[in-house]
This record gives C-alpha cells, structure tokens and sequence, in this order.
C-alpha cells in the first residue's frame, strides 16, 4: 500500500512538473474607466474595439459622474476617469496637481424640450429665459411662446459635469441651485429618457443623446450641430476628457492612444461626439 502511495506521489510530482514546464498565456492587464455618463457611450464603444484588437489589457467603464470619477483615480481606485469638464482649481487644491489631462474630443450641451413643444413653436431660447425657467421665474410654455402648459424642469446631480458646465455657461455660477428644477436625473440617458417620455420637458444633455423624440433647440439663435460646435459657433461647446493622477499606467496609456488615434476618433464621430 505504501508502495502505491509513494508511485502516485511521484506521478503527480512528475505531471506538475510538465505543467509548470509548459508555457501559460498571461491574464490581461485590467484597466478600470469611472465618470462621466456623457463620455461613457465613446469609452465603451472604443473599449469595445480595443480589448478585441489586442490581449495585454481589458479595458471596463462604469459611469458615476465626473466628480465622481475624478475622486476615483485621486483614490487609486480607477485608472482614469472621464470628464466632461476640466479639473477646477478647487479640485487642485484639494487633491493636489498630479492630475494629467488628455482631451479625447468635443461635444455641446443640448437644450432640448419634448418633441410636443418643439412642434408648437419652442425652438429657439435665450440665455435669460433659459435662466429664468430654471430659476422658477418662468413656469408656463406659453411665457416664451409655446402652448398654455406647465413647464417640466429636468436637470443633472450634483457631481456631474454637464450640471457644472450647465450653470456656468447659463446661471452664472456652478454651484447655484435651480429652485425651477422639478426632476433631477443621473445621467444623460435619463434625461432623454424623462424628455421623450413628457409632453412639456425641457432639460440639457450631450448632443449625442439628441434624437428619439428629444428635440435640440437653438440657445441665443445657434442650434446645436455638429458644424455650429466644431467650428465654434454655439456658445455651449465643451471639451471631453480622460484623466489620470499621476502618470498613466502602461494599459491605461495603451487605451488613451487608441482613443487618440485614427481607430478612436472615427469610434469618438460615429458615436455622435466630434472628434477632437
């Protein structure tokens, strides 16, 4: 019995040993992706392409918001974090000025308003109404020359970069509130989401999300195309970007040239963003 014993100790020494021997395909590489709900449509469609293009690295993207994804790689928790606007210098002075900044295209904040609305004549506001209707100043449609209906006030979270842009460009201030505000959404996605399924919505989002009953409407005379944004023309133009803190790990530089490069920038066009 023990003879037995020892023999099949020493089988198995000797199978472990051609394992080890053989040769093992390395696990790729993670590279984790968290922030901003605008950005992350092109992240994925781009991770999408790149993980199947090579083996070293896996590329996963999770939306949570700008803030969100920023505080991510200050804690070493993500690798890069999407934005859809630039670190402020609040957040340098917080966290310190570690933080790289790679633009990875362009994009506008739509005003847009139910398809209901824009058929009844709302296709055009001002700065001022814009802020008005927000404030809770105007409430009814038919103040800016639309139907005799309730105006349905969608805005973004606190921590989101679109709100942030939002209030800058329009209020004057990112950190004023919108007493206007009725629903307050937690991603692009939901904002169209509530203004298509309304009859008297308007809310602001990326002009990739415009479509599918969600009208974009011109803000101080210019509509919000792709022409209009490229070449500057609509006030509300922003850059979109990936951030690192500190210097960017092999895989997470291996994703950012990609999303630079040729391959990525036509991804960055064909998922309604304008390449950079």
């Amino acid at each position: 019995m023990v003879g037995l014993i020892t023999k099949i100790i020493i089988i198995l020494l000797v199978c472990l040993s051609f394992v080890s021997l053989s040769p093992c395909e390395a696990l790729p590489e993670d590279v984790t992706i968290m922030g901003s709900s605008t950005v992350m449509p092109l992240a994925e469609a781009a991770a999408e392409v790149f993980n199947l293009e090579q083996n070293d690295y896996l590329v996963s993207v999770t939306a949570g918001g700008t803030g969100a994804g920023i505080l991510g790689i200050v804690e070493r928790k993500y690798d890069i974090a999407m934005a859809s606007r630039a670190i402020t210098e609040e957040e340098k002075q917080m966290f310190g000025d570690s933080f790289q900044e790679f633009k990875i295209g362009m994009d506008g904040i739509s005003i847009a308003v139910s398809d209901e609305i824009y058929q009844e004549g709302v296709r055009d506001l001002s700065r001022d109404q814009v802020m008005r209707i927000y404030s809770g100043e105007i409430t009814n449609w038919n103040e800016v020359g639309g139907p005799d209906k309730d105006i349905y006030v969608i805005s973004r979270e606190y921590g989101s970069g679109t709100r942030d842009d939002f209030n800058e460009a329009v209020i004057g201030d990112i950190g004023t509130e919108s007493p206007g505000v009725d629903t307050v959404a937690y991603s692009g996605a939901e904002v169209k989401t509530a203004i298509s399924g309304s009859d008297r919505a308007i809310g602001y989002l990326g002009f990739n999300y415009l479509g599918g009953g969600v009208q974009g409407i011109a803000f101080n005379g210019i509509v919000p195309s792709y022409e209009n944004i490229k070449l500057d023309f609509y006030e509300l133009k922003r850059n979109l970007y990936f951030y690192t803190f500190g210097d960017p790990t092999p895989g997470a530089r291996a994703f950012i040239d990609f999303i630079l490069g040729p391959k990525g920038q036509k991804i960055a066009a064909e998922e309604g963003f304008i390449p950079d």
